[in-house]
């Protein structure tokens, strides 16, 4: 009786609120697929060429001049106190001589962010800073020889600093969900979307801040990770769930143990987050249309439930009545009255009670409404 009751509710039902139902439905947010990355791969890098010319360095009145076509300069590192870089011109602003000072470093960086350096040994004196010994013996520094590999799902980068530096890597470019990394870009723990990625750039940096950019394909494998819709029942492993005897739809209304489907408006609901850790809220959602009304243990406090703890729908709130935690055993748990969801056959009423069944019906799965039968 009960079930023929259900079926001609929902079949007069429809026609009256085939349109209300079906945007509620649709306002709800679409599965997201998720990924699992289980390997990567390259193409060879095709690196990049240095576009400045003819650097080079010399001593001027009191100043050091830089030389280079196509490139802007900076000091890499921290120079002396006093010195410093406009434009192509090193000075020196301090009053005092210091003795043995360090190398300067010049970076020279092209358009296209790469860059070569100088390491220029100096003399400074009150007010001045000179080039030390020849300007042909400086040393510049370059990176060349930018690679990859493939080495067991990951790719391995590598590169030849002119001065034996170390140099560091890192990647840009990539899908979301991966990660830069040093010198290895791995999949572990990465979320990409398989596929082919173009365009995926790698920067090799030398200790003295030479830089060398370039440029390789990504390929991304993973395997997707199922992630449950808000939109569902919590089903126990006999296919029946939390249930809105009757469709009833009011404060009060029973909430009983019944076949979840997906044509079935009193087995929807929504899966909200409580307040307490862990905790979940069940709204009554036919059709996937939220009605502002939760599922309720409310402890023996309504004079309407048959039950002293029988589940009941009760006006959405941040009360524990409402909250219940799964536990690690698939039960759950109500946060105020401490008591284990059990149900009594299908079409009875769920209830609150110390321990779970003996025969597995107080285990609940969260199933999202696209994988409820039909």
């Amino acid at each position: 009786m009960r079930f023929n009751l259900r079926r001609a509710v929902g079949v007069i039902a429809i026609p009256m609120l085939g349109s209300a139902l079906a945007v509620g439905a649709a306002a709800l947010p679409a599965n997201a697929t998720t990924w699992q990355d289980t390997a990567l791969s390259a193409s060879a890098v095709t690196a990049d060429t240095f576009g400045g010319t003819g650097l080079g360095v010399a001593s001027g009145t009191k100043v050091i001049s830089l030389f280079g076509a196509n490139v802007t300069w900076s000091l890499h590192g921290t120079p002396p106190t006093g010195v410093s870089l406009s434009g192509t011109t090193i000075s020196y602003s301090g009053t005092a001589a210091i003795a043995s000072p360090p190398e300067i470093v010049a970076v020279a960086t092209d358009s296209a962010g790469n860059a070569e350096a100088l390491e220029i040994p100096v003399v400074i004196a009150a007010g001045s800073i000179q080039v030390s010994g020849s300007p042909t013996s400086i040393i510049g520094v370059t990176v060349s020889a930018l690679a990859d590999a493939n080495i067991a799902g990951t790719v391995k980068f590598s590169a030849t600093s002119s001065e034996g530096n170390s140099i560091s890597f890192a990647q840009s470019n990539l899908p979301a969900g991966l990660v830069s990394g040093d010198p290895v870009l791995t999949y572990v723990g990465g979320t990409a979307a398989p596929g082919t990625y173009g365009g995926v750039k790698v920067t090799a940096t030398d200790a003295d801040g030479a830089v060398l950019h370039g440029v390789f394909s990504l390929v991304v494998h993973a395997n997707a990770v199922y992630t449950p819709g808000p939109y569902g029942d919590e089903v126990n492993p006999f296919g029946n769930g939390f249930d809105a005897f009757r469709q009833h739809q009011y404060p009060g209304a029973i909430i009983a143990g019944w076949t979840a489907t997906q044509a079935d408006p009193a087995t929807h609901f929504l899966r909200l987050a409580g307040t307490s850790s862990g905790a979940n809220k069940f709204e009554y959602a036919p059709y996937g249309s939220g009605t502002g009304l939760c599922v309720s243990d409310p402890g023996g406090g309504w004079a309407s439930d048959p039950l002293p703890d029988g589940l009941i729908l009760t006006v959405c709130n941040n009360g524990p009545w409402q909250q219940f935690v799964p536990q690690s055993n698939g039960t759950l748990k109500n946060l105020a009255t401490g008591l284990v969801v059990n149900p009594n056959g299908t079409g009875a009423q769920l209830r609150g009670s110390t321990s779970p069944t003996p025969w597995g019906g107080s285990v609940y799965t969260w199933t999202d409404h696209a994988h409820l039968p039909g």
